[in-house]
């Protein structure tokens, strides 16, 4: 008895042999549409994200141009934008700070430091300003590229503007300060937006600046949270 159980078994298993291999030889002649690596010279995605990428419908390839277009056209890409593009058109043409001297003008080689994925670079641009340089941590193309800003690459007194709306959130202030009024010539002009402040800590801010001097301060809101503006002119050599 014994034996011919064992006899059945082993018809069994043959019998399971041969229908794995059939099953698998008709799954290597006819591959199912929707669960095997998609190639062809018109497909986009040379490397497929898993073994069942799309047979008839591959992933859209989105180009850089594409992703920013979409990004630049949202209501608050818009309205960031238009948020600087009053504090840098009252810097341009009113001059509430200072009203007897320009801040900012068309011809100004200006600096924008942590701009992020750079709102300001392109209300910038919209005002007339068309040679500005901006800068972060994380590049974001076209209008943003990757530097340290404690460690600015660029030759001292390269530039006749820089701006940071970000020097709440910097680590290190008093080398922030420094490289920022390093690559500004005499004459130029430090401005920082910065949370709503009192006086005494606009004058503990401006103390950080050793070649600049503290030539005005006002509030205002932007994007809807109240702020400072901090203006610094450079006057003297470097003194370190």
């Amino acid at each position: 008895m014994d034996k011919n159980i064992q006899v059945f078994l082993n018809k069994i298993s043959l019998f399971s042999a041969i229908i794995a291999t059939l099953v698998l030889f008709s799954i290597l002649i006819h591959p199912p549409e929707t669960c095997f690596p998609y190639f062809s010279p018109h497909n986009p995605l040379k490397f497929p994200s898993s073994t069942c990428e799309f047979h008839h419908h591959p992933r859209p390839f989105s180009t850089l141009e594409k992703k920013n277009r979409r990004l630049w056209s949202t209501s608050a890409w818009l309205n960031k934008v238009n948020s600087f593009f009053i504090v840098f058109m009252d810097a341009k043409k009113h001059n509430s700070v200072i009203p007897s001297t320009t801040i900012l003008s068309n011809s100004s080689k200006s600096l924008c430091l942590l701009a992020g994925a750079g709102q300001e670079v392109m209300a910038l641009q919209q005002i007339g300003v068309s040679d500005v340089t901006a800068i972060d941590l994380v590049d974001s193309p076209p209008l943003v590229s990757r530097a340290d800003p404690y460690y600015l690459p660029f030759f001292d007194d390269a530039f006749d503007f820089a701006f940071s709306a970000q020097f709440d959130i910097v680590l290190f202030p008093t080398r922030f300060v420094a490289e920022m009024e390093r690559t500004v010539r005499i004459g130029g002009f430090c401005l920082l937006l910065v949370e709503e402040c009192t006086n005494k800590e606009v004058r503990d801010i401006a103390q950080l600046f050793k070649r600049g001097i503290l030539v005005g301060a006002n509030n205002l809101t932007f994007s809807g949270s109240k702020k400072t503006r901090i203006v610094m002119r450079i006057t003297n050599v470097r003194s370190y």
